[in-house]
């Protein structure tokens, strides 16, 4: 059985230093064995093809989620870029990414897959929210939608964050979530990913509460490595590969699995 985390108590604490100075080197370990792993990660299952969005990380343009999105291509998915430029977390971004999503659906006329690495998992959430019956799932990679004040990311993070997107971390939630809970469960399945060894955001702050449609997955890793660390691939994979009608929790007791995916953590209520 998992173990729930009193995120209450345990989200102000941010990455600890080291942890925080070892992701740019751990970042490119994970971009290496990535290319090293890739044989392996493309006999992952093949789903339907739907069209899958990929929403950057904070400072991040498409650029940073090209890997990942061209090998979705080569499983045969729809994978689309979100055109919005870099990701300031301003409200001039969310509009546009709200805009892109809405062209979207009236171009491909079935519901997306929503896959977000840090504050675009955050955006992702809240489209889903919004627009629930245009979505089929949601993939979060290190997104901190438990973060309240700010105080569980890292402060040189913070501070770039209000001094780009022009908001506070406050203002920023009160603006996307009109007053909702950023952390209650979507009304669609929805897969977090997260890390222990996170070095940006405090990864209680990226647990699901557990709820029928939500699930948490850990792997080992960086926070901004996430889209190439190869052990997160291979999850996305399995997840977009799942019937839309017939989502189930990712199984982590098979093959090699229990060596390479903890137990994970749940939120408590």
């Amino acid at each position: 059985m998992y173990e729930s985390v009193d995120v209450a108590e345990q989200r102000s604490g941010a990455p600890s230093p080291l942890l925080s100075i070892a992701e740019l080197p751990r970042t490119l370990c994970e971009a290496a064995g990535f290319g090293q792993f890739w044989p392996m990660l493309a006999q992952a299952p093949r789903g339907d093809g739907h069209p899958v969005l990929v929403l950057p990380g904070f400072t991040a343009s498409d650029a940073s989620t090209l890997p990942l999105r061209r090998f979705l291509d080569r499983l045969g998915y729809e994978t689309l870029p979100w055109l919005a430029g870099t990701n300031t977390g301003s409200l001039e971004v969310q509009s546009r990414i709200v805009l892109r999503f809405y062209r979207l659906v009236r171009t491909y006329r079935v519901p997306l897959t929503l896959i977000g690495q840090s504050l675009g998992g955050i955006f992702a959430r809240e489209i889903a929210r919004r627009f629930p019956d245009h979505v089929r799932s949601v993939i979060t990679l290190g997104s901190p939608f438990r973060v309240t004040d700010g105080q569980g990311t890292n402060p040189v993070v913070r501070q770039l964050f209000e001094r780009l997107s022009g908001l506070t971390v406050r203002e920023m939630r009160s603006r996307v979530r009109g007053g909702r809970d950023l952390g209650a469960a979507l009304p669609v399945p929805s897969t977090a990913i997260y890390s222990r060894t996170d070095g940006v955001v405090s990864w209680q702050s990226c647990l699901e509460r557990d709820a029928p449609l939500a699930e948490n997955v850990e792997i080992v890793g960086s926070h901004s490595g996430m889209a190439v660390n190869p052990a997160a691939i291979h999850v996305i994979a399995d997840r977009l590969a799942q019937p839309a009608e017939a989502w189930r929790r990712f199984d982590r007791t098979t093959g090699l699995r229990p060596l390479v995916y903890p137990e994970p953590r749940y939120a408590a209520d």
